[in-house]
């Protein structure tokens, strides 16, 4: 795709799941990728691949959560590069349980990383692409940023809150240039399954019986990359997201019986500790 053509693109989260898969795709469409990660190693370890196998492509060790750290790193690339064309902002961690489990150190957890962090890339790329006149912000959110999850709260409050500050911004910046999109992905074959944290859950268990057939990241990747291209401000995916949308949107309550079968099935799974 022309879009991406010798465009220069930061990635957050790009070590692994989503975010690497973004940054590879990126790569084979032209792009200059500047993959970025808490975890260093993961990330050096995306821009090598990208490298050796001739694309372009560079890592830096970025903590969303960290302002002053995000706007460094979007400082340094404009210095570099001259221009920052993409600033995807795909972080994001996962943590599963029922409310009443919950402690506030984990709503902390999860909106420091999925929400805060998507807030400082977001206004830190937002002024310098307002100054170029052109740019293009991409948030991941989810499916579960349209409608409710049983069992992830702090997930999916972080994640409601992406789709509202992408959609919003994304009027405020169309007189000045800038474009916004967000990323609803539905059930994705990710490392992030494993990687959450599940509270008073048997983990295995509940990921032995996930309801739903997850699709292969990489594929996921092409298709966001053209909703990106076309410019969507909704870029949801696969169809079973899209149509679980489609249900919410035009029939609000259809899906509540649905939302609390899952939450009875989701008991299933609790422990005592």
């Amino acid at each position: 795709m022309d879009y991406f053509k010798d465009k220069i693109a930061i990635v957050t989260g790009g070590a692994s799941g989503i975010g690497r898969a973004l940054c590879r795709e990126l790569s084979r469409n032209g792009s200059v990728v500047v993959v970025t990660d808490i975890n260093s190693e993961g990330a050096e370890k995306v821009a090598s691949e990208i490298s050796t196998g001739g694309g372009r492509a560079s890592a830096a060790s970025l903590d969303v959560c960290q302002a002053e750290d995000v706007q460094q790193i979007i400082d340094d690339v404009v210095s570099e590069h001259g221009r920052l064309d993409f600033m995807f902002n795909n972080a994001g961690i996962a943590i599963a349980g029922e409310t009443r489990d919950t402690t506030i150190d984990h709503w902390r957890r999860v909106l420091d990383v999925d929400l805060h962090g998507v807030v400082y890339g977001t206004t830190a790329a937002y002024q310098v692409m307002v100054k170029q006149g052109f740019g293009h912000i991409v948030n991941t959110a989810s499916l579960v940023g349209l409608g409710p999850l049983p069992g992830g709260a702090s997930y999916c409050a972080a994640k409601h809150a992406v789709v509202g500050l992408s959609t919003t911004l994304r009027l405020e910046a169309a007189d000045l240039g800038v474009k916004v999109s967000v990323i609803c992905p539905g059930a994705i074959d990710t490392e992030i399954f494993q990687a959450s944290t599940y509270i008073r859950l048997n983990r295995d268990e509940l990921l032995g019986n996930l309801p739903l057939k997850a699709m292969d990241v990489n594929r996921f990747a092409k298709r966001a990359l053209k909703g990106v291209a076309r410019n969507r401000e909704y870029i949801v995916i696969p169809f079973t997201a899209r149509f679980i949308w489609w249900l919410l949107r035009l029939y609000p309550g259809m899906l509540s019986p649905w939302g609390r079968h899952i939450c009875r099935d989701l008991r299933k799974y609790r422990t005592e500790s």
